[in-house]
């Protein structure tokens, strides 16, 4: 890829219009429907990156498809010749990826996934699988994940982002003046 594109992108405010662009221009592998790319840096080697159907990634995730460590070993004392290492990442369908995550080479990552924000994954995920640490691991299946955010939303589904907003800023203070009364 070009740096151009890669300045390009990273200047572009609109992550819909990053996303666009990106599946326009095939940058990765493959990329399935309903894609949402919210990073401004798109990684060294995309092309060794797939994406399945409704993957969301959030911003500040890192896609690490090789090391560089050649570079250290070849500068010593081996008597060997270490190679550039590279390996692909393969994201399943439905698949949320929280902010600043960082995904490392040769990981598949399952179907129906959520990956919490910060975390590292260096192995395989599972389908079905809510995962999160560094090493990730897994905290709960998708569907206790899902039958939990239900439970969350009992007072209804909001009309629009100002709703959530206000609804979101009135709870916080009520949560804080409980707290303050209560000490």
């Amino acid at each position: 890829m070009k740096y151009s594109t890669k300045l390009k992108m990273y200047l572009i405010g609109d992550a819909n219009k990053r996303t666009k662009i990106l599946v326009k221009k095939k940058i990765f592998k493959s990329v399935g429907k309903n894609f949402f790319f919210q990073p401004r840096i798109i990684p060294d080697e995309p092309k060794l990156i797939s994406f399945g159907d409704n993957v969301s990634v959030a911003s500040g995730v890192t896609f690490v498809t090789h090391d560089v460590i050649d570079k250290v070993l070849n500068k010593m004392d081996y008597n060997f010749k270490f190679y550039y290492n590279c390996a692909p990442i393969e994201i399943g369908n439905n698949v949320f990826i929280g902010c600043n995550v960082t995904i490392m080479p040769n990981v598949k990552i399952g179907n129906n996934i959520i990956i919490a924000a910060g975390s590292i994954v260096t192995k395989d995920v599972p389908d079905n699988s809510v995962v999160g640490g560094n090493p990730a691991k897994i905290i709960s299946t998708f569907e206790e994940y899902v039958e939990n955010r239900k439970r969350t939303n009992e007072d209804g589904l909001y009309p629009n982002h100002d709703s959530v907003i206000n609804y979101v800023w009135d709870k916080f203070k009520k949560e804080k003046e409980k707290n303050k009364e209560a000490n």
